[in-house]
């Protein structure tokens, strides 16, 4: 459906990633070869945390509707900051109109969120989903994606104190409605999430199939690996990136996240949790 990655660590130019990587977030949405479409011209969106912020800051967004490989604002803005956390998604439209609500990431208070994937038979659940939003979250839904639903139903089941159980609450909620509509798989996909210290990359399918996800290695371990990669040293030690798919052919530079798990990534480094427990 679409294509995202997500940083975290020493405060970087996004442009090093979603632009000039070999296998750049605009280059996979001209081509993505592990993707369900190949190109994903929809619009694309790019949010970040100012460089410097103080805990609990509110996020900065730049949607747009135009191809990302053809927008010169965004080459100007990721080639012009600096942020220790942000994320950069391009999409392909599997329904929902191409419009600038539609476009990830989506954003609540310091929380960032975005996805690539699908509730399958949404319309079926949308009224189900939509009206068990909490009433004082539900106006804050500015677009139509099964995506943004599923964002506020996370934070109506308690995202901000407890973002990876809230998460799992919200998808069992999408399961269940699912059942009772006669829809076999509802939830596919994988969902990036920051609360702007901690980043948090999830892998969940119902039909245990989901879309692909890899992070990167650890920055000192990469340097031994290849110590003539020069452009290595554009990263700090911290530096960790989750992708749809990677951003160069250096083998053992990314990590599979495996099938239901979440990927924890803070300042301690990387660490998998499993997300859920096999669909039960």
């Amino acid at each position: 459906m679409c294509r995202w990655l997500a940083y975290s660590g020493e405060a970087l130019k996004p442009s090093v990633l979603i632009l000039d990587a070999q296998h750049s977030l605009v280059a996979q949405s001209l081509n993505s070869p592990l993707g369900a479409e190949t190109v994903n011209g929809d619009g694309f969106g790019f949010g970040w945390y100012p460089e410097g912020s103080v805990a609990g800051s509110r996020p900065a967004l730049f949607h747009s509707i135009e191809p990302a490989w053809n927008d010169e604002n965004l080459r100007e803005l990721t080639k012009s900051i600096a942020s220790p956390i942000f994320f950069g998604h391009v999409r392909a439209a599997g329904g929902p109109p191409i419009q600038r609500t539609n476009c990830h990431p989506f954003r609540h208070e310091n929380w960032m969120f975005m996805h690539n994937g699908f509730l399958s038979g949404f319309e079926a659940m949308k009224r189900d989903l939509t009206f068990a939003v909490d009433p004082s979250l539900y106006p804050l839904i500015r677009g139509t994606t099964d995506s943004e639903v599923l964002f506020y139903l996370a934070l109506t089941l308690g995202l901000q104190d407890d973002p990876v159980g809230a998460l799992g609450r919200a998808v069992r909620r999408v399961e269940q409605v699912g059942k009772e509509k006669g829809i076999a798989f509802p939830m596919q996909g994988t969902i990036a999430l920051s609360d702007g210290a901690t980043l948090w990359a999830f892998r969940y399918s119902t039909s245990h199939r989901s879309r692909t996800l890899f992070h990167s290695v650890a920055i000192p371990a990469l340097r031994e690996m290849y110590p003539e990669a020069d452009r290595l040293h554009l990263f700090g030690d911290h530096a960790k990136v989750v992708v749809s798919e990677p951003l160069n052919d250096l083998p053992g530079a990314f990590v599979e996240v495996p099938e239901s798990t979440v990927a924890i990534l803070d300042d301690s480094g990387y660490h998998h949790e499993q997300f859920l427990d096999g669909g039960e």
